[in-house]
């Protein structure tokens, strides 16, 4: 598969994704951890320029928080850009980023069940599956029903789980990249200035 011609430089895109707001007042029982600015640059370029799954295709961020996916998304090409999310106060800041760039992403305050129509690509972090049991899978799930393709983060301890959970599923998935996710001190029971998370990204379709 040829690359599509670089027309946003990774770190341009990088800058603009770290100008969206992390979560304002991030909910525990959501685990809502804001994606690095230069760990959603790096999907997001890969998944544009060597997998061709950004320009010109239907994105959906799947509990996209601020939606520095779906911005990013926007920002290289994308359209239509849906992001969902059940927190009215992040996607309040994320539409007013993308109204400042003048992107048009539709943002909707639901849960990512509701989703009905179909997708090219699915963009997603979700929750890591610590506070509610499974909460990881009930995206992939959605994510399967609705995409073709999928770009999903995952903490690298769960990945022989993921793994046999996508095989059951009919699901093909590769390994984009394994790498440390800085967590800063958000919830009471952080007790470090920042924690880092080992963490996977991965590429999934469907057999």
């Amino acid at each position: 598969m040829s690359p599509l011609e670089i027309s946003v430089r990774k770190r341009d895109l990088e800058m603009a994704l770290q100008a969206v707001a992390p979560h304002p007042k991030p909910k525990v029982h959501l685990e809502q951890y804001t994606t690095p600015a230069d760990i959603a640059a790096d999907i997001l370029f890969r998944a544009c320029y060597t997998y061709k799954d950004i320009r010109d295709r239907s994105v959906l961020d799947l509990g996209s928080g601020t939606g520095r996916l779906a911005i990013g998304a926007a920002l290289l090409g994308a359209a239509p850009v849906v992001g969902i999310d059940l927190d009215a106060t992040s996607m309040r800041s994320a539409l007013s980023y993308s109204k400042r760039l003048r992107l048009k992403v539709d943002w909707i305050v639901g849960d990512i069940e509701t989703v009905r129509d179909p997708f090219d690509t699915v963009m997603m972090n979700p929750p890591f599956g610590t506070k509610r049991e499974h909460a990881d899978i009930r995206f992939l799930r959605v994510a399967l029903e609705v995409g073709k393709v999928i770009y999903s983060i995952h903490k690298s301890t769960t990945h022989s789980f993921i793994s046999r959970w996508l095989k059951d599923a009919e699901a093909e998935f590769e390994m984009l990249m394994r790498t440390k996710m800085p967590i800063p001190h958000q919830y009471n029971f952080h007790h470090k200035r920042r924690h880092v998370v080992v963490v996977d990204v991965i590429r999934i379709v469907h057999c």
